[in-house]
């Protein structure tokens, strides 16, 4: 079905010992649709992002990735699934389009080489192909995961603080090609960000997590005036120090 969502959860919940990571999460994120997952540290996003892409096995619930339920359907996807996070590091023994082409060549790309210059260029890096992993600025190195993670064009991207590093006219940039990507392929958009004033600019929808739960998710606009606050940075304060009693 055309509207049958790229990604649903339903009652995720995972304990480490004692500890309670994730308590029944449910949510889920339609084709070409911009969905932020955010809340405090420790409020079981990256438990969630890591059991998505199949990294964390789950105590209990469901998770549908481009309607497959189980763990082995998942991974049967995960070529159209594209994965990048600000802090992670390169490999240090290749050149950055060597790195870029192992990962076409593991996605499936027909011209994997190809695929990668064309990723590149499109995200105005075509200057960093020859470049060592450990020869780049942290907004370099950023810039180059992202375009690992969208050359593909896949049916889902899940960015981990994508802009974090990155100056103002490069998050820019890279914000109007993740925006052409969701309109023009119909790509969804899962990221998270404790920058608010970016999650405002990428997403078309919030999902709040706070002590392993959902506490809030709709558009920050409509959140904003349940809670009768102005902008994304109050209501997260606002819900972060309210988890249990937000009247959304």
């Amino acid at each position: 079905m055309a509207d049958q969502p790229v990604l649903r959860v339903r009652g995720l919940r995972k304990r480490y010992r004692r500890h309670t990571a994730v308590d029944g999460i449910d949510f889920q994120v339609g084709p070409g649709e911009r969905v932020a997952l955010v809340g405090p540290n420790g409020a079981g996003k990256t438990t969630t992002l890591m059991s998505c892409l199949g990294a964390v096995l789950p105590d209990d619930g469901t998770i549908e990735l481009l309607g497959r339920g189980t763990p082995g359907g998942r991974r049967a996807v995960l070529d159209r699934v594209g994965y990048a996070a600000g802090y992670l590091p390169l490999p240090t023994h290749l050149r950055v389009i060597e790195y870029l082409t192992l990962y076409g060549k593991l996605y499936g790309c027909p011209d994997p080489k190809a695929v990668a210059q064309a990723g590149l260029r499109h995200y105005g890096v075509e200057h960093l192909a020859r470049s060592m992993g450990t020869e780049l600025s942290s907004g370099q190195r950023t810039v180059v995961g992202i375009v690992k993670a969208t050359m593909h064009r896949p049916a889902l991207i899940v960015l981990d603080e994508p802009t974090a590093s990155l100056d103002p006219d490069v998050a820019l940039r890279v914000r109007t090609r993740l925006f052409e990507q969701c309109e023009q392929h119909n790509t969804a958009l899962l990221v998270t960000s404790h920058n608010m004033t970016e999650v405002e600019r990428l997403a078309q929808r919030v999902v709040f997590i706070a002590a392993g739960r959902v506490v809030a998710d709709d558009t920050t606009e409509r959140i904003a005036a349940r809670l009768g606050q102005t902008n994304l940075e109050d209501v997260y304060l606002h819900l972060n120090a309210n988890p249990a009693n937000t009247g959304v």
